[in-house]
């Protein structure tokens, strides 16, 4: 009798063993999903769901439920379940949630070569995590884990008349009894009302609905530049785009798009201490008289509401709407995306002339370093230095409208050029490609910024955020050889027998005239024997002294204007080079520098490059006589000499042996 109980012990182990634990027992197992567990037991229709139907379970992990600052009712957890059993391989489109009103819960898949995520709302399927089971009536049910909590958009628990799964036009028209905490949306309804586009946030589908909160419509004359046009610029349809789900800086046509007008609308994300920020970009590809070009950031107050036709972003200011001065942008938000650049102008005191000039100029493009690009132990050090801080900023302004297109434009043939607020200081444009996409380079004083946000309108010019301080040097003269897309045939003939590498030396100062790559473009065009020879490997020494003529190591650096003080047109200045004293005369011509050497007159098209361990010159023409010319020629006709040699020896060899 003994015996017969243990088999069936043992026998009743086994059939525990080998059945799959129920989606119940899974939650019960997972302690990271303890907070849900214990949600989901207090509600009845969920424990009632998960005991005799099929359903699909999304559920929060505990750290998600931390970082949730949304009201935590018991029926929250009905937001997160579905009535079908739907894995991974079937979440699309949309599903139809157990709370009241069934409002829709949106999956959106962002597929590219390198992923496949999925998202439900804003929050993204841990799919490593998912699990499919039955239920003990035999009912399919499906886990997914998900990295936060499912927000519905509930109304106020003391109103009356609820509105529940409300479309947009609904929710804008009853935002009043929505949780939507401080915000009102009265201005923009009225303007929705009045221009009759309330089929434009009924619409159905799946969209995405930008609305922008009362306290952007001040000044009050913000209102009357909100037209049809405008409010479509505000909608973005046929795609639901919560923020996690979507790729930054990704352009999407909005209703706004038509043969007149294009608007396109994106999201980016800053940090901004330990505070992470989302903006709303609208760009204006093509405008008319009441619809400027450009772009319009704002703020996202209140990210990811989801509606019955796709979702809402609550925003700090209407798009499109261009009104506010370039001043104006930058101090219009005590966290903007160029606050710190505003603290830094406001530190010259409240009159000094860079911001009396940014308030009264007409035409103006300003390139305004990002927050995070004053946090540079250089930078803070030159913030400090008020004199040397007036010609930064000055570095930054260019005193016309230099929109990105014209900028790509006048840099189609050749590197355009703009003059700035910072007497003969010019910067210097580059455009890199990669695949379809275009960077912008912009150069000031030595230093290469990315344009990480272009093309802010303003109403009296652009703002284009860069991602460094111009005028405040990071690299070495070696670091900037490397870098700069401008000089890299300079670079590689310096590689040569080590020649670059002394450049990183900190003890020395290096003032470099180097040749940019259309000077030795054109010396190749001349000569292109000599050229092909300055790359042979046995005739690296040559290369070198070469370079070594262009070079003066000393206790200082020359500025163009160093050396114009030293040697005029008419008093040559002898400077010493590595290989030979380097006989100097500069000039000064249409706001253009020119070096005389060798009794020809050399245009300087980059003076003044600065690094941290010098000056950098780029100049039109390299320093080479014609003797080095001939030297050149002398090596190929030597190699074609031996060249000849060898075959004549080999020859009259052959014919010994035959003999």
């Amino acid at each position: 009798m003994g015996g017969l109980v243990l088999l069936l012990v043992l026998f009743a182990g086994l059939v525990t063993a080998d059945r799959k634990l129920t989606i119940y027992e899974r939650l019960r197992e997972d302690a990271d999903l303890s907070q849900f567990l214990a949600l989901l037991e207090r509600n009845l229709i969920a424990n009632s769901t998960l005991q005799l139907r099929q359903m699909t379970l999304f559920a929060p992990t505990n750290q998600a439920f931390q970082r949730y600052n949304g009201e935590m009712d018991d029926n929250l957890v009905l937001y997160h379940i579905a009535n079908l059993a739907i894995t991974l391989t079937n979440l699309d489109y949309a599903i139809s949630s157990e709370l009241d009103g069934n409002p829709p819960l949106w999956v959106t898949r962002p597929r590219d070569v390198a992923h496949d995520d999925i998202y439900v709302n804003n929050a993204k399927v841990d799919v490593s995590r998912s699990y499919q089971s039955v239920n003990k009536n035999g009912k399919r049910q499906v886990l997914h884990v998900i990295d936060q909590v499912l927000q519905p958009l509930q109304p106020h628990g003391s109103t009356s008349n609820p509105v529940y799964n409300p479309n947009a036009y609904q929710f804008l028209e009853h935002s009043d009894v929505f949780n939507i905490g401080q915000h009102r949306l009265r201005s923009f309804r009225q303007k929705v009302n009045q221009l009759k586009k309330k089929e434009v946030l009924n619409a159905d589908g799946r969209h995405t609905f930008f609305i922008p909160v009362d306290e952007g419509f001040k000044p009050t004359t913000r209102s009357d530049l909100i037209d049809e046009k405008v409010v479509d610029g505000h909608v973005i349809p046929h795609h639901v785009l919560f923020t996690q789900a979507t790729e930054d800086s990704k352009e999407f046509e909005t209703l706004a798009f038509s043969d007149n007008v294009k608007v396109t609308i994106s999201f980016s994300t800053t940090v901004n201490g330990n505070e992470e920020i989302t903006y709303v970009k609208s760009n204006t590809v093509a405008g008319d008289t009441k619809h400027s070009k450009g772009v319009v950031m704002a703020d996202i107050v209140r990210a990811n509401i989801p509606v019955k036709n796709g979702v809402v972003h609550l925003i700090q200011r209407p798009l499109m709407v261009v009104d506010t001065s370039v001043i104006d942008f930058l101090k219009e938000k005590e966290d903007g995306p160029l606050s710190k650049f505003y603290e830094v102008i406001m530190d010259l005191g409240p009159n000094n002339p860079f911001l009396n000039e940014l308030m009264n100029a007409k035409d103006v493009t300003l390139f305004g370093p990002s927050n995070d690009a004053w946090n540079e132990r250089s930078v803070q050090h030159i913030v400090r230095n008020h004199q040397k801080l007036k010609e930064i900023l000055n570095l930054h302004l260019v005193r016309e409208r230099l929109p990105m297109d014209l900028i790509l434009q006048n840099n189609q043939n050749q590197i355009y050029q703009a003059p700035t607020a910072l007497p003969r200081k010019y910067l210097y444009f580059n455009v890199l490609q990669y695949g379809h996409n275009q960077t912008l380079t912009v150069e000031g004083g030595g230093v290469n910024a990315t344009v990480t946000q272009p093309n802010i309108a303003a109403t009296n010019g652009f703002v284009h955020i860069i991602d460094r301080v111009l005028g405040v040097p990071y690299t070495t003269v070696f670091e900037k050889l490397k870098t700069d897309p401008m000089l890299n045939i300079t670079y590689s003939l310096g590689k040569r027998q080590m020649f670059n590498h002394p450049l990183n030396d900190m003890e020395h100062r290096y003032t470099y005239f180097v040749p940019r790559d259309h000077a030795w473009m054109k010396f190749q065009i001349r000569h292109p024997s000599a050229f092909k020879a300055l790359f042979r490997e046995d005739y690296g020494y040559f290369t070198k002294q070469l370079l070594e003529r262009h070079v003066i190591r000393a206790s200082r650096a020359y500025t163009v204007s160093d050396l114009k003080l030293l040697a005029n047109e008419t008093h040559p200045f002898v400077l010493p080079t590595t290989r030979d004293p380097l006989k100097l005369r500069v000039k000064e011509s249409d706001k253009n520098y020119y070096v005389e050497w060798n009794g020809h007159w050399i245009h300087v098209f980059r003076p003044d490059v600065e690094c941290t361990n010098g000056i950098i010159h780029v100049i039109d023409e390299p320093f080479i006589l014609e003797s080095d010319i001939r030297a050149t020629g002398s090596a190929d006709n030597l190699q074609i000499a031996n060249t000849f040699f060898l075959l004549l020896a080999s020859y009259l060899f052959v014919r010994v042996l035959e003999f």
